[in-house]
């Protein structure tokens, strides 16, 4: 038995413990509120998936949320033309080259995946990741960077 336990544990310890998570989950809730306000990303990751979960009870239409990623200085503008877009485009421009990546917009009890390129992020850049349902952005937003 104590060879088995022994056997294990070296198992256990020949596997890296560092490994790189390249992944994460983010909650909205309908107090128009993310419960993070950073994310890091390995640069080790070939992707690297967002979960965005609305812990929420109110549908879309009142209290819809997604996870847009852009580069900072286009936050304003991926807002004002999302807007325009309305919500059956997820309040994102379709097409708009200023999208990193994106999850659509869910209700309460729905979540959604964005999945980010990771060789598309820039060590040193400054990228944001915010609601674009109107009006949510105000609260709703956080950074979003390339780690070591």
């Amino acid at each position: 038995m104590r060879k088995l336990m022994a056997i294990a544990l070296l198992g256990l310890l020949s596997t890296p413990l560092m490994a790189a998570e390249c992944a994460t989950t983010v909650e909205a809730n309908d107090a128009m509120q993310f419960n993070t306000k950073t994310i890091t990303v390995p640069k080790t990751c070939k992707s690297f998936k967002v979960t965005l979960k609305h812990t929420g009870k109110l549908p879309a239409t009142a209290m819809g949320h997604n996870w847009v990623l852009s580069h900072a200085s286009d936050e304003a503008g991926v807002i004002s033309d999302g807007m325009k877009a309305g919500a059956g485009s997820s309040y994102e421009k379709p097409g708009d080259a200023r999208i990193i990546a994106h999850t659509r917009l869910i209700g309460g009890g729905e979540s959604d995946v964005a999945t980010i390129d990771v060789a598309k992020l820039k060590a040193g850049e400054q990228y944001a990741f915010f609601c674009t349902f109107p009006g949510h952005a105000a609260l709703m937003k956080g950074t979003l960077s390339l780690g070591q």
